[in-house]
């Protein structure tokens, strides 16, 4: 459902909303080897995340990247999601077919409505805070 950037870009906000939480900066390449991403790529992703506003980047010798602790809670996964892939995921086939609409459907047209509903709703309500308390008990993971 998501793409590989996209992907990335939730687990390095994930980590770094967590770090932030416990007052440190993080650098792109710890970010790349928390969550297992090439660093040249990493750098793209946090390049994107950063040009929304959903995370900092500070330069310098005690530079890194960050977020604000008042806005780990306030973002959401949907803005993570908006800033690399964009709203597609909201409106895209299930099929991958270039026209699909209620005049028009494919065959998993209605059922794939009701998930991609869901999911929109489970990414608007989804906080990075509620992502780090999983990580923080150490009962969930950014990588294997």
């Amino acid at each position: 459902m998501f793409s590989k950037a996209c992907e990335y870009g939730i687990k390095a906000s994930t980590y770094i909303a967590l770090q932030s939480l416990q007052d440190k900066r993080v650098s792109l390449k710890e970010i790349a080897e928390e969550i297992n991403s090439p660093v040249a790529f990493t750098a793209k992703i946090l390049h994107q995340l950063a040009k929304n506003n959903i995370l900092d980047s500070v330069k310098g010798p005690a530079g890194g990247f960050q977020i604000e602790k008042e806005n780990v809670e306030k973002l959401k996964l949907s803005h993570v999601v908006f800033a690399i892939d964009g709203d597609s995921i909201y409106s895209g086939c299930g099929l991958g077919l270039e026209k699909c609409n209620e005049q028009q459907p494919c065959p998993l047209h209605d059922k794939f409505v009701i998930i991609r509903n869901e999911l929109k709703q489970m990414l608007e309500e989804t906080s990075l805070l509620d992502l780090t308390s999983g990580l923080d008990l150490g009962i969930t993971f950014l990588k294997r």
